[in-house]
């Protein structure tokens, strides 16, 4: 059976960022075209960001898709590691803050920056 690998940006259980994959199976359509399921969506959100930039760590306020249209970027986690995205890939962005915790920058989130010397652009598609 065909599968998609959703790669997953999340919280752990002790309150880092972590990323994990997942499969989403390809059980609709025909053999010449598998499709998944119809996942959620409640809107999208195009995005530009220039040479040189960078935030801070953060949270993802609500899980969403993050889509590279072109450019590519780099997400930061806590523990030093890191991961660059390049046009035509993704990730699943669900790293919430822990219900009841008040952010902490030691700890929650993970930072972005763009990578190289073409602005990036990237399409948020939210749940």
């Amino acid at each position: 059976m065909a599968a998609f690998t959703k790669v997953v940006l999340y919280t752990d259980t002790d309150g880092y960022a972590k990323f994990r994959e997942e499969t989403v199976e390809l059980t609709e359509g025909k053999p010449e075209a598998r499709l998944s399921q119809i996942l959620p969506a409640t809107g999208c959100q195009l995005r530009q960001s220039p040479v040189g930039f960078r935030s801070q760590f953060h949270c993802t306020e609500k899980p969403q898709w993050l889509f590279v249209l072109s450019g590519a970027m780099e997400i930061g986690l806590q523990d030093g590691s890191s991961r660059i995205f390049r046009a035509g890939e993704h990730f699943y962005s669900a790293d919430v803050l822990p219900e009841g915790a008040a952010f902490d920058s030691k700890v929650h989130g993970h930072w972005s920056r763009q990578v190289g010397d073409e602005p990036l652009v990237t399409l948020f598609v939210k749940e």
